[in-house]
């Protein structure tokens, strides 16, 4: 926001839908990304799709009005879902606990997952059973696993000791980082552009990650024309890659 002359200049946003999210397969993911490619969007698509076409009961916690608007009303883009406003972003993780709570939900989608307290109550949520959606800032998987608040979400990230034997076997230093704990979870996405997304197993990928190698990795490319395509790839050095192509077409 910007003051000129005492006349400040209002940035408004307008909601719109995007078609065909339908057609991925929802589980616990944590969406990460860089400002400006599309993650709003992408949640409301989301939360319309689970709660109309899968008649889940969907709980979307709002930070900053950004998913559901700011009026009494939510905006229709997100369906049926219900919305928990944020009355102050420091607090963020008791509304969190507050749905889980009291209003049943099956689904959770949490926005801009920031704070150590909102990476535990997550763990919290994920733990109790319900399906949970979030995102947070960040443009790769190493971005995650080096911020100290954000690592608990891949399973936390510590430094372990091998003994002479163990290091000779696997051809490494004595002091290595390793996975502390399971993820919260289970798939990362990493939206690099609007239509160019990167999916993660998560534990396969922290730990091929901090072993030094390459993670196998899932590629969404999106086009226009709602066609989105597949190609499984990784692996380097001597080892060799595989590639599979699949097209699906939505209606």
């Amino acid at each position: 926001m910007l003051r000129l002359r005492n006349v400040f200049l209002l940035i408004v946003k307008f909601f719109y839908a995007l078609c065909s999210i339908n057609k991925i397969i929802f589980d616990f993911f944590l969406s990460y990304f860089r400002p400006g490619v599309g993650k709003t969007t992408v949640m409301r698509e989301i939360a319309r799709v689970l709660s109309d076409e899968f008649q889940k009961r969907v709980v979307i916690v709002d930070t900053s009005n950004e998913i559901g608007g700011d009026g009494d009303i939510p905006h229709s883009a997100i369906g049926t879902a219900r919305r928990m406003q944020v009355p102050e972003p420091s607090l963020q993780h008791k509304v969190m606990i507050e749905a889980v709570e009291n209003h049943m939900p099956e689904v959770i989608i949490v926005d801009e997952i920031g704070t150590e307290a909102e990476a535990h109550a997550c763990r919290s949520i994920a733990e109790r059973g319900v399906m949970l959606i979030g995102t947070a800032h960040g443009e790769w998987l190493e971005n995650i696993i080096k911020n100290p608040i954000l690592s608990d979400l891949i399973g936390g990230v510590d430094t372990v000791t091998l003994g002479d034997e163990e290091a000779r076997a696997r051809r490494c230093q004595k002091s290595i980082l390793e996975r502390k704990a399971p993820p919260t979870f289970y798939f990362l996405i990493e939206m690099r552009e609007r239509h160019y997304w990167v999916t993660h197993k998560t534990e396969k990928s922290v730990d091929t990650l901090l072993r030094g190698k390459t993670p196998l990795v899932e590629v969404l490319l999106f086009s226009s024309t709602c066609f989105f395509f597949f190609f499984f790839f990784g692996g380097r050095g001597k080892k060799k890659s595989s590639t599979r192509v699949i097209s699906f077409h939505f209606l």
